[in-house]
């Protein structure tokens, strides 16, 4: 295993992280659009206050969903790519890490919560959140700062941001196109 000299961080630790999100998205790209559209009256049953408005635009094709892990990849790879090159020093990359982290007991809450499977929720104990211990714990050992308040509030805000653009920008670009007249 390669580590960098100046951090002592395996290329490990940050290509790790675009590996271990992609496991988790493949398992998304495997399961979400359907399970959006079988688990919507449950999810109305228990969420009665959320508006009609609110469950159409919830409403994924497979298409805005691979779109939208597309964007995210992007999005992950380039924190990865930025990790690497830092050796690990980013403040993207680590709060992108902690982000992921977060998405992974996000997953575990929201499927205690539905009662049930929920996408992403298999590979979150198993790959998402043994990978962010290990990767943070890492991190630390080489002397990188990885926690504090202000990182875990940017890795909270920053994951509902990234999560909702994405799924915009899928929304607009996995739009069916209009042949020309």
């Amino acid at each position: 295993m390669r580590t960098d000299r100046k951090s002592g961080v395996s290329a490990a630790v940050t290509w790790g992280l675009l590996a271990a999100w992609a496991a988790n998205d493949l398992e998304e790209i495997a399961t979400m659009a359907g399970w959006l559209r079988t688990a919507r009256p449950k999810l109305k049953d228990r969420l009665p206050w959320v508006p009609d408005r609110v469950w159409k635009r919830a409403d994924l094709t497979q298409r805005e969903v691979n779109t939208a892990i597309g964007l995210m990849g992007v999005l992950v790879a380039a924190a990865a790519a930025e990790g690497a090159r830092t050796g690990g020093r980013s403040a993207f990359f680590r709060t992108t890490l902690a982000g992921f982290g977060l998405h992974g007991v996000v997953h575990l809450a929201q499927s205690a919560a539905y009662g049930g499977y929920t996408p992403g929720v298999a590979t979150s104990p198993t790959v998402v959140v043994p990978y962010s211990l290990w990767a943070l714990r890492r991190l630390r050992a080489a002397g990188i700062p990885v926690g504090g308040a202000r990182a875990t509030a940017a890795g909270l805000a920053f994951l509902p941001v990234a999560v909702a653009g994405v799924h915009a920008a899928a929304r607009v670009l996995a739009r069916p196109r209009t042949p020309d007249a």
